[in-house]
């Protein structure tokens, strides 16, 4: 592995709108860690982010590159490369410097990297350009073509002025044969030893790294259980924090969103007070709704009341129905047995006065 963490800190990720150009629109829900990192192999350092396992900022640091304050806890920078504007919020000014001061220290480093890698192109092209002619160039030494930050730094300085001559300097290996075997051999043994150090370096790099990957992997769960300590809406508001100051470099868009936002306050205050008055309203529904319910549930009872009333009065003209027609039955029957009586009575009193008019006719004839 090529690359290894040389700093690291943590922050809110932020890219500029790809739209507008002017919002920032938030990468990563949490702060996040960002390292710089050395890819020895190339010979180049980055900024990486990852939220997980998606890198939200992978940024190649060249020496055109600016790193902006645009508050005290945010900076910003440009990547041509990725079509990109970063920003990141830190918690303190003091991480926000610090980190502004590695960029300029790895810009820097990635400015001399740069001249030193165009001035080995020049070197490395100089002696191949000169042997089609007949004469060979004096062979580089290991720092020359690839060395480490230390070595590389002061090479710049030792190699810019005898880069200018490269036709003198050649000139003492161009006497024999011999002479150029010889120097061609110095310069292999030079690079082999060079590269096998390079070798040594990587694996050491390797290792570390391994090292460190194996240690955040055991911090990981102990991380997880730091950030699910802190609450919801306290991460919000920092983050809401963040954004207010991701975008206090711009006066008026500052003024705009205050003034929106105190229009929204405004018309979350008036709906606010129009909820209130509809929940009196409704809280004065709901007690005329148990007013009407209690009458309703006292009507229900009085009704109940007539009902249980009402067939008792139902059950007693029963009755009175059913004495009446036993009376009735009664009264008819007792008009029977009288037309019976009177029908006898009628006969005996024809039959008495049969019996007076002959004894009548009896007195008479005697």
């Amino acid at each position: 592995m090529g690359e290894q963490p040389i700093f690291s800190t943590r922050a809110h990720v932020f890219q500029i709108d790809p739209n507008t150009k002017k919002n920032w629109v938030p990468t990563s829900k949490h702060a996040v860690t960002v390292s710089y990192f050395y890819d020895s192999t190339r010979n180049v350092y980055r900024i990486i982010s990852l939220d997980g396992s998606k890198a939200i900022i992978n940024s190649t640091i060249t020496p055109n590159m600016t790193f902006t304050k645009t508050s005290q806890k945010f900076g910003q920078w440009a990547d041509s490369r990725a079509n990109t504007v970063y920003g990141l919020g830190f918690s303190s000014e003091h991480h926000l410097s610090k980190f502004a001061e590695k960029f300029q220290e790895f810009k820097e480093a990635a400015r001399l990297a740069k001249e030193k890698s165009q001035e080995k192109m020049e070197l490395t092209s100089t002696p191949s350009q000169e042997s089609a002619g007949g004469d060979l160039q004096s062979p580089l030494t290991p720092e020359s073509i690839n060395g480490t930050d230390d070595e590389r730094t002061p090479d710049v300085t030792q190699n810019s002025e005898p880069r200018a001559e490269p036709a003198q300097n050649a000139l003492p290996f161009s006497h024999s044969a011999g002479d150029r075997a010889q120097g061609l051999s110095h310069a292999s043994s030079a690079i082999s030893k060079h590269w096998e150090a390079e070798l040594a370096t990587l694996k050491g790099n390797n290792a570390k790294l391994t090292a460190a990957l194996l240690e955040s992997t055991a911090n990981v769960k102990q991380w997880k259980q730091q950030l699910a300590a802190y609450q919801e809406e306290a991460e919000r508001l920092h983050k809401r924090v963040t954004e207010l100051e991701c975008v206090s470099s711009q006066a008026n868009a500052v003024h705009t969103h205050k003034a929106e936002l105190n229009q929204t306050v405004q018309e979350l205050e008036e709906t606010l007070k129009g909820k209130e008055e509809e929940i009196e309203r409704l809280k004065q529904e709901i007690d005329n709704a148990r007013e009407l319910q209690e009458q309703r549930d006292s009507l229900t009872q009085k009704l109940q009341e007539v009902e249980i009333r009402n067939k008792d009065l139902e059950g007693q003209l029963s009755d009175l129905e059913q004495r009446l027609e036993k009376s009735q039955s009664e009264q008819e029957a007792f008009r029977n047995n009288l037309k019976t009586l009177l029908e006898i009575l009628d006969g005996k009193i024809f039959e008495l006065t049969e019996l007076r008019d002959n004894l009548a006719k009896l007195l008479e004839c005697s």
